[in-house]
């Protein structure tokens, strides 16, 4: 069943084309996605649809019948009620009636044998059933459990920004509704919750319209994707995965179709130039032609943002934390934490909300003191810290000065020499954009920017804290593929799965009571030995790691975790195990087969091109293919040593 459409509607900031002419339907059964580089307008498209905004042009038609409720990317709340309070605020005659029953109940406990309150109960209670709203409560109560929302009587004024938003999330989910809007539903919830909000709207009846830049979720939620792109709707009746598929399809036609244009726009312009008099009709349709093909507007995509910058030289002490622990507020957040940082560590840090990761990475910034134990720096460490919040941001200052503030000029890792203004382009701020006011960005617009600067400073040694917040999907694939290549240490907060498995290689999982696992593998696997496990992870403190030979390689420190956290084979590892050395041996051959073809290829430049990125590839797939069989190969002598 239809139950909305939206024809042909446009929306414009000043000279900025948000989207123009963007018409699509949604059914009942529709789960949407909406995707597109930040600043094209997918907040506001959201409003627009939501009826919280108005468009320029064109209309939203949505059945009278049909109960619409928006998650917005920055709900509003008052800081004087409860959180339950908060979560049934609405104009719904069920919502009116909970809070209403809430209420005479508090004044129940006040005045417990008041016998016109007793009568409103009675009264609210009748309603309550007419209403079926009894289990409206305690299911509100066992959403906000898995937003981590416990304190149900909390003050939504005392709460951090996340804590709001997850509030928000639950009261959202509670409202009964036909249409479902979610804006950015994933930011500021923590692993398991965004796994249980995953399983929640797969089962959820109801069609559902998000954005989101979790690509796990979107895979697994949404059967339809929608792209703004350059002010243009597209629609692809597909998961996330095809879309990808079939948004290179779109390009390629798109590219093709462009190159014909530009082809005849080139044999019209000759064909002016001989100077043709317009005396004839044909004459004068051949010039109108040209007219229309010059005027047309030229193909635009959106940009490739690229990452190349230089990082400071690191030497082999880089970052040694010893027996670190901290408590605030009587909790226990870290206890006798060791850890030793090795060249070309990528680290994930997991964990429930307020379990103290962002701590952690605050004390080895150095803004936060241990309570006991120490952190030591190496001598040449260059610091980039990528926080949340970027209050330091001075939103007076337009974008191309806030940069110049870092650097007005940077050397790339190939040798290159980029100025403020270049790099700017490059992380999709054109010309025009940069003498913008940074108050005037979208959200996502300036954590792009903040990314850069951070960047820009040359680190050595990153700290990431929940990266993923507000950037979109193109922004997070490139930052991705910069730090594959990344020559540094790069510790990273963050609960977007797929990003976790994409740059880590080592888990710190913080486990509650301070106690934090080392576990090497990306989150994924992480998560998959804990389901092996009982889903309950040990609780044990990790120890400090034997001391470290400078000559010992990355591949031996990962080894000597792994060993440390588990002495038996996983499926998948004895799987892995038993065909390791066919592996190796296919990826060889793979590597000498590419020598030979580029052998055959030297005077064709194109098709050498192609086979030098297949080598490199070919290389580093058996790279690490040597590095898990040294790993598994000492595994197993653990395990056999430990049958003995």
């Amino acid at each position: 069943m239809n139950i909305m459409t939206v024809e042909n509607i446009s929306k414009s900031y000043g000279e900025k084309v948000l989207f123009k002419d963007a018409s699509f339907g949604m059914s009942d059964q529709d789960k949407i996605g909406i995707v597109g580089v930040n600043g094209t307008g997918k907040s506001t498209f959201l409003r627009v649809i939501a009826g919280r905004e108005q468009a320029d042009a064109g209309n939203v038609a949505i059945g009278n019948q049909i109960r619409v409720e928006m998650l917005d990317q920055n709900p509003e709340y008052d800081p004087d009620i409860t959180v339950l309070h908060q979560v049934f605020q609405g104009d719904s005659p069920v919502m009116r009636a909970v809070r209403s029953y809430m209420e005479i109940m508090e004044l129940l406990e006040l005045k417990p044998n008041d016998a016109e309150l007793l009568q409103k109960l009675t009264s609210l209670s009748e309603q309550m059933e007419a209403l079926d709203a009894w289990q409206l409560e305690s299911e509100a109560k066992t959403i906000l459990s898995k937003l981590g929302i416990q304190q149900f009587d909390a003050k939504m004024g005392s709460l951090s920004g996340g804590q709001r938003k997850r509030v928000a999330l639950a009261a959202a989910l509670i409202h009964p509704s036909d249409l479902l809007i979610l804006d950015e539903p994933t930011n500021h919830i923590d692993n398991d919750s965004v796994v249980w909000l995953e399983q929640y709207l797969q089962k959820r009846r109801g069609a559902l319209l998000m954005i989101t830049h979790d690509r796990y979720f979107l895979d697994r939620v949404a059967n339809v994707m929608i792209e703004l792109d350059h002010g243009r709707l597209f629609r692809y009746e597909a998961n996330y995965t095809r879309f990808l598929e079939l948004k290179a399809e779109r390009e390629e036609r798109e590219a093709s179709s462009e190159q014909k244009r530009q082809n005849l726009l080139r044999n019209e312009l000759a064909w002016i130039r001989r100077g043709a008099k317009a005396r004839t009709t044909k004459q004068k349709a051949r010039i109108d032609r040209f007219e229309k093909l010059k005027d047309q507007d030229m193909l635009q995509r959106s940009g490739d943002m690229e990452m190349s910058v230089a990082s400071a030289r690191l030497g082999k002490k880089i970052l040694e934390i010893e027996h670190l622990s901290k408590e605030i507020e009587d909790r226990t957040l870290v206890k006798d934490l060791s850890y030793i940082a090795v060249p070309g560590d990528r680290v994930g840090i997991v964990g429930p909300n307020g379990s103290g990761k962002s701590t952690l990475l605050n004390m080895i910034a150095g803004r936060i003191q241990p309570d006991s134990g120490e952190i030591v720096v190496g001598p040449t460490v260059k610091l980039g810290y990528f926080t949340q919040e970027h209050q330091e941001m001075d939103e007076n200052l337009r974008v191309i000065e806030y940069i110049k503030e870092e650097a007005e000029v940077i050397r790339t890792g190939e040798g290159e020499t980029i100025t403020a203004a270049q790099m700017l382009e490059r992380f999709l701020f054109p010309p025009a954009a940069q003498w913008t006011y940074i108050s005037r960005l979208s959200g996502g617009e300036k954590r792009r920017l903040y990314l850069l600067r951070v960047l820009m400073s040359a680190p050595n040694v990153l700290l990431l804290d929940e990266p993923t917040n507000d950037l979109d999907i193109s922004t997070l694939s490139v930052l991705e593929t910069y730090l594959e290549d990344f020559p540094g240490v790069v510790f990273v907060v963050s609960h977007d799965r797929y990003f976790l498995d994409r740059t880590i290689d080592k888990v710190l999982a913080f486990e509650g009571a301070g106690q934090v696992r080392v576990h090497v593998g990306d989150y994924s696997e992480y998560a998959e030995w804990l389901s092996k496990n009982g889903q309950e992870p040990q609780k044990e403190s990790l120890k400090k790691e034997p001391s470290i030979e400078k000559n010992e390689s990355a591949t031996q420190v990962k080894s000597d975790d792994a060993l440390k956290v588990k002495l038996k084979f996983s499926f998948k590892e004895q799987r892995e195990y038993d065909q390791i050395d066919t592996m190796i041996e296919e990826a060889e051959q793979k590597v000498v087969t590419i020598a030979s073809q580029m052998e055959e290829s030297f005077a064709d430049a194109a098709r050498l091109q192609e086979l030098m990125k297949q080598q490199t590839e070919a290389e580093k797939e058996l790279e690490h293919l040597m590095e898990r069989w040294t790993y598994l190969n000492e595994l197993a002598e653990q395990i056999e040593q430990n049958k003995k």
